[in-house]
């Protein structure tokens, strides 16, 4: 999960334009004005914000219990972190699919139908005696997420008025934010007095509530003429990516031999070749390469991924560093980690009258460089520093981490034609879930690779010192990727004009 919990796309981003419908697709008819004669947008958005408040809880809450379940399986902590990898690794493949099941069947059936699966997938977690069951419960949930979080913010973009995007999208990320926030205290408490388990059952009563009031509030959104289903597509792009991804994550574990791990990749590498072939022969692929040619959303891709890596390693370094290192229970951790939320929170009031200052350029190649450089600090913490001084490190590198986020999510879409956004955010949103996976494989195997070269039995802060260096090492190139951009990127969204 990334550092700041609204890495989504926000409706300040979207052209103010008319929707217009691809070639050779027929748009459904406009829906009412929901002020008028459906459920208000903010009851929408919060009905969404339920789904995404549950998901966000529900991987928070997982990072901090990441030692004790270790223990229940007879694991190393550090091989837990499949637990989140297989997760985010269900998003990354389904979630190209979600635009257009929503579309075939309609947006409040696939939105109910993801909240079920997830559910249901957390209760079979709750239920793990080994780990493999966890994994293919997890897989499950993230099934239901890769539909849920997604299809909600559709219905959003589709029944609320331009004019009122913005307050809806604000409505939407407030439940959003708390989830990170509260997650590594609730998930503390839970682990200390209570059992891990309950970590995945306090999400029934959260889905139910939801599903009741999605029944009733969401309006049923899909086009009169969906596109044809790019099964072949999905096929080709989520074997390339699982293959890639599951090996990267076994080899930082090192559990499988070379030539298995070998082949895997190979596997993932010819289908993802099979797969760009097949998208430049296909009316609508399920990610479309094209996009890649509009060059504010291609950096923002680019640069994104590289400091996702930090984002999607820092969930699984720091509960781990708090309780392997540092000796502190999974209450004690919670209370420490959660503080980077807390930062995130409060950039989300200064974030717009920044880029406003500066523009999204300068911001973002000197913000790149400042969160890495306050998350590389998170490498030299030792039981001796004072409690407030790691407090603050770790509010300001949420804080900035959390701006980085927010320019990347608004200036990919700058230039984005309104027919292509749907497609533009199932790409977007997939890579984003294949990177925070990546940076946890990262995390993991430079752990077990530090370890391996110092001859330690067990993993020390040397070696978390290491992994904090080496993902920070691979975001921090980031800030020469931005710099690519136009002086001027992005100025009708920000405000920002830059005289020459």
């Amino acid at each position: 999960m990334p550092l700041d919990p609204a890495d989504a796309v926000p409706a300040a981003s979207l052209p103010d334009v008319a929707p217009v419908p691809a070639p050779g697709r027929e748009m459904a008819p406009a829906t009412p004005d929901p002020a008028q004669d459906g459920p208000h947008f903010r009851t929408i958005a919060l009905i969404i914000a339920s789904a995404l408040f549950m998901e966000q809880l529900d991987s928070t809450v997982l990072a901090t219990a990441l030692p004790t379940m270790a223990q229940t399986f007879q694991v190393s902590p550090l091989h837990m972190s499949v637990a989140l990898t297989s997760y985010l690794l269900s998003l990354a493949v389904f979630i190209p699919a979600s635009g257009t099941v929503a579309d075939r069947f309609g947006a409040r059936n696939v939105f109910g139908a993801a909240i079920v699966l997830f559910v249901a997938g957390s209760i079979l977690c709750a239920q793990a005696d080994s780990l493999l069951f966890l994994v293919l419960s997890r897989i499950l949930q993230g099934l239901g997420g890769a539909m849920m979080v997604p299809v909600g913010r559709l219905v959003l973009l589709r029944t609320v008025e331009k004019r009122q995007l913005i307050a809806a999208m604000s409505w939407l990320l407030v439940p959003a934010l708390i989830g990170p926030v509260i997650g590594p205290v609730v998930g503390g408490f839970i682990v200390t007095n209570l059992s891990w388990r309950w970590i995945f059952y306090i999400n029934v009563p959260i889905g139910i509530i939801g599903l009741i009031f999605a029944s009733i509030f969401i309006p049923d959104v899909r086009e009169a003429k969906p596109a044809r289903f790019d099964f072949r597509g999905l096929v080709l792009s989520g074997t390339s990516l699982a293959c890639l991804v599951f090996s990267f994550e076994m080899g930082s574990r090192g559990v499988v031999p070379l030539p298995e791990l070998s082949g895997l990749i190979s596997l993932g590498l010819v289908s993802g070749a099979l797969y760009v072939w097949h998208a430049r022969h296909h009316q609508d692929p399920i990610l479309d390469l094209t996009l890649m040619r509009i060059p504010t959303f291609s950096l923002s891709v680019i640069a994104g991924s590289l400091t996702r890596i930090t984002g999607g390693a820092i969930p699984f370094l720091l509960p781990l560093m708090m309780q392997i290192g540092f000796g502190m229970s999974a209450a004690q951790s919670g209370l420490v980690t959660f503080t980077g939320a807390v930062g995130s929170i409060l950039m989300k009031a200064s974030s717009v009258s920044i880029l406003r200052w500066v523009g999204f350029r300068t911001a973002m190649i000197w913000n790149a460089v400042l969160a890495t450089g306050f998350i590389a600090i998170d490498a030299a913490f030792r039981p001796s520093w004072p409690m407030w001084a790691i407090y603050v490190i770790l509010l300001i590198s949420g804080f900035f981490q959390s701006l980085q986020f927010s320019a990347y999510n608004s200036i990919a879409y700058a230039d984005i034609p309104a027919h292509r956004m749907s497609a533009a955010t199932s790409f977007y949103t997939t890579f984003q879930q294949v990177m925070l996976s990546l940076g946890i494989c990262v995390s993991a195997f430079a752990l077990q690779i530090s370890r391996m070269v110092s001859g330690h039995p067990h993993t020390t802060l040397s070696d978390f010192s290491v992994a904090f260096l080496v993902v920070t090492g691979i975001s921090i190139l980031a800030a020469p990727v931005c710099a690519l951009l136009p002086r001027d990127a992005g100025a009708d969204m920000s405000g920002h004009h830059a005289h020459d």
